[in-house]
């Protein structure tokens, strides 16, 4: 590991100091009080920076060099796409990420505030808990999905019902069996000015949901066995903006279907 790299990585102390010194001078007070360190411990770590040439001192002030905000600049967002694998290791080593769009996984520090929600195995095909409380809150809920859970046909026709503009992706299997097993409610949803329903012609290896207080995100096992116990969720604002593209994503690569019957023949 070169000099440069272990002053970057090998301290923590160092790490947050870089970030911290992202948006403008700071003076040591500011230092002490914000990353709640000791001048014991964090003035031998200001030396290594000062000595790399990345940070530089005014006095009692500090800021970042040329090259320390341009390191710091491409630091960020690695440090914060760690952070957000290490938040949730378990969940993240466990499935397949593979099957999320490469744009999208390189924007995986977007997730912030994610935790990791998981239901009972006899709870597992009904909708979860978080989900329906969130989505009541909620005037809006896009969702993609390529499985059928058979709660949500009836699900989701109540939110139209209830005035909630409810858009879904789904894949030709999923929308298929759908058609062949709960039609009464594919047509009677399609009716609705509110309620949208895409089909996406390729494979899809996850489920998502987003409304515009939450977002929530199931995988695959590696062994193609989908996970319907846990849920990788949150309500930061980042996280549902992360949730909206995803969604964009696959929208403008689907179809929209408007009449059951004539996609039926």
């Amino acid at each position: 590991m070169g000099d440069l790299t272990g002053t970057l990585f090998l301290s923590n102390k160092r790490k947050k100091l870089l970030l911290f010194l992202k948006n403008g001078v700071r003076t040591w007070d500011e230092i002490k009080t914000n990353l709640n360190v000791t001048a014991s411990g964090m003035l031998p770590q200001i030396h290594v920076l000062e000595n790399e040439g990345l940070i530089i001192r005014s006095g009692k002030k500090y800021r970042l060099s040329d090259q320390g905000m341009l390191i710091v600049h491409f630091m960020e967002p690695l440090v914060s796409t760690i952070e957000s694998l290490e938040n949730n290791k378990n969940f993240w080593k466990e499935h397949n990420i593979s099957a999320i769009p490469l744009k999208m996984l390189q924007r995986l520090s977007e997730l912030k505030n994610t935790s990791v929600t998981e239901c009972s195995i006899e709870e597992s095909f009904e909708p979860h808990t978080h989900l329906l409380d969130n989505i009541e809150k909620s005037f809006s809920l896009k969702g993609i999905s390529p499985i059928v859970n058979p709660m949500y046909p009836h699900f989701f026709l109540n939110g139209a019902k209830q005035g909630k503009n409810v858009s879904l992706i789904l894949t030709r299997n999923a929308f298929e069996k759908i058609g062949k097993d709960y039609s009464p409610y594919l047509e009677e949803g399609l009716q609705y000015g509110n309620a949208a329903l895409y089909v996406y012609h390729g494979n899809i290896r996850f489920a998502s949901f987003v409304t515009e207080v939450y977002f929530s995100l199931s995988l695959f096992y590696h062994n193609e066995a989908f996970d319907s116990i846990r849920d990788l969720v949150s309500t930061d604002p980042s996280a549902i903006a992360w949730g909206n593209d995803l969604f964009s994503h696959y929208l403008a690569l689907s179809e929209r279907i408007t009449q059951y019957q004539l996609t039926n023949e």
